[in-house]
């Protein structure tokens, strides 16, 4: 056969390797690790609040995932209220027990990382941002053991907080909840702003100036406090978030109502500074629940309330210092 008769030749198509499971990889059904997870310890122990201990989430979350799993498969595989085995749960019980011996068996899944206590934690994103997320270095370094992993909650957007087995929100305090933040708000500006508006010596010197407006924390409270019969902002960018409110701040767009403890890093760095001595109640305090009574929740829970408490008695007396002036800015007239 000629050179150009191989050239000519249709190439032959490439085999697709042969499924490792001896079925076509479309037709099946495979569920999440932690569906059966959840499905095999609630049918071992009886019920999602013990299932829940043992993997350490939520009773909620435990039932979400046998939802999916039964979902996945098309049939129920427990009853609810009581919580028992159907038939086909009886049977896939004994499969999946047997599915996960033989992958607890293999030695890749027992490295030292699977020591490791995992904790779900959700707060809403300004605290998480402002307050969490700098201190994490020092509970990571106390605590090596215990695994966080962090999920945002805006609730106020209609996205509530995810299953999580602690759970940080801004507002009323739940039965059993302790409070975290129950601060003050104050009027806070860049210098850079300052010195394009002029000298700003009382409240009523904020007549003219740019107020930053948030749902989350409106001014009213503070105005009447000042002795100012002034409606709440009602032009300028709208911010459904109080980090938001801060960072349009500390970029010279206006002045924000802001709380010391969100702002301290602002206000350490000097790109917010404080205006009056005069602060008035947060519109809603931090608060913190546990789903659940984990060693490593009970432990996490009692590190931030102290970062807390030391995070609002540092920003406490946090107030203008009179020595430290803008240089000259002319006086508004």
């Amino acid at each position: 056969m000629s050179a150009s008769s191989h050239a000519s030749s249709p190439a032959a198509a490439p085999t697709a390797p042969a499924s490792p499971f001896g079925a076509p990889t479309d037709s099946l059904r495979l569920p999440s690790i932690d569906g059966l997870l959840a499905f095999e310890a609630a049918a071992r122990l009886g019920s999602l609040e013990r299932a829940a201990d043992a993997l350490h989430i939520s009773a909620s979350a435990v039932g979400k995932r046998i939802a999916t799993l039964e979902e996945r498969l098309g049939q129920p595989l427990l009853t609810r209220q009581p919580l028992r085995l159907t038939a086909a749960g009886k049977e896939y019980l004994g499969q999946v027990q047997t599915a996960l011996s033989l992958l607890a068996a293999v030695p890749l899944h027992q490295r030292e990382q699977q020591g490791l206590t995992r904790l779900s934690i959700s707060s809403p994103p300004t605290f998480a941002r402002q307050v969490l997320v700098p201190a994490l270095p020092g509970f990571a370094a106390a605590h090596p053991d215990v695994e966080l992993e962090l999920l945002l909650s805006t609730p106020y957007l209609d996205q509530p907080a995810p299953p999580a087995e602690v759970e940080i929100f801004a507002g009323e305090i739940p039965a059993g909840g302790v409070v975290l933040l129950d601060d003050v708000v104050a009027p806070m500006a860049a210098p850079a702003l300052l010195a394009r508006l002029g000298t700003i010596e009382s409240p009523a010197d904020l007549a003219s100036a740019p107020l930053l407006r948030t749902p989350l924390q409106p001014w009213s409270p503070w105005l009447r406090a000042a002795g100012l019969d002034w409606p709440e902002p009602a032009s300028g960018t709208r911010f459904v978030d109080l980090g938001l409110t801060l960072e349009a701040a500390a970029c010279g767009q206006g002045i924000v109502l802001g709380r010391p403890s969100l702002a301290a890093t602002y206000l350490r760095g000097g790109s917010l500074k404080r205006l009056f001595d005069l602060a008035v109640p947060a519109a809603m305090p931090y608060g913190l629940v546990r789903h659940g009574d984990g060693e490593a929740a009970r432990v996490f829970s009692g590190w931030l309330a102290r970062h807390c408490e030391s995070l609002s008695a540092g920003t406490r007396k946090d107030s203008p210092d009179p020595s430290d002036k803008l240089s000259d800015p002319p006086t508004r007239r």
